[in-house]
């Protein structure tokens, strides 16, 4: 039986675990709002560069051989700034999951004990019935960890995929950069 204290320390850490993942989720925005604010103070002054270069062209050789130079640059900071999403997105996941993960390993070693001390005072008859429990708690684990996994290695091919679509978009803005020149 759950007595009164087992669960108001059950809510007491579930209230810590909730401001845990919201102080992560805040992190995260933090983040996000910081690689922001650099981007925007970073494209004013680019902006500015810009457009005293453009002013300085003499002639539409010049304007085009401006515009080129300018490509590159354009690609890889985007490419960079998708990078920087991407880590941030997935910082915060990982921190999460990981905290999700615990979470569900401690609520499954609590619930099996459970289970266990049920079994030890079941009245007679009932052992059938908590070992198909027990039973089914442990093939819900391990599908669960199953599910874990496959979603791992669908993050690991997900973030090879993107930095294989990165590098291919500067390479193909560097040769067309090259190409106009």
């Amino acid at each position: 039986m759950i007595t009164a204290e087992q669960m108001m320390a059950a809510h007491k850490s579930n209230i810590e675990t909730l401001l845990g993942l919201t102080s992560k989720a805040f992190e995260g925005v933090e983040k996000l709002v910081e690689l922001n604010l650099q981007v925007a103070k970073a494209a004013m002054g680019e902006m500015a560069d810009t457009a005293k270069a453009t002013l300085s062209v003499k002639d539409a050789q010049e304007l085009m051989a401006l515009q080129a130079g300018m490509l590159q640059p354009v690609a890889e900071k985007a490419a960079a700034y998708s990078r920087h999403l991407y880590d941030i997105a997935s910082s915060t996941t990982a921190e999460v999951t990981k905290v999700a993960e615990s979470t569900a390993a401690d609520a499954q070693k609590k619930f099996m004990s459970l289970v266990d001390s049920s079994m030890k005072n079941a009245p007679a008859g009932s052992e059938n019935v908590l070992s198909l429990v027990k039973s089914a708690v442990a093939a819900a684990n391990n599908a669960f960890d199953g599910v874990q996994k496959a979603a791992k290695q669908a993050t690991n091919v997900a973030e090879a995929n993107f930095n294989a679509i990165s590098a291919t978009a500067v390479k193909a803005t560097q040769a067309a950069t090259k190409a106009k020149r």
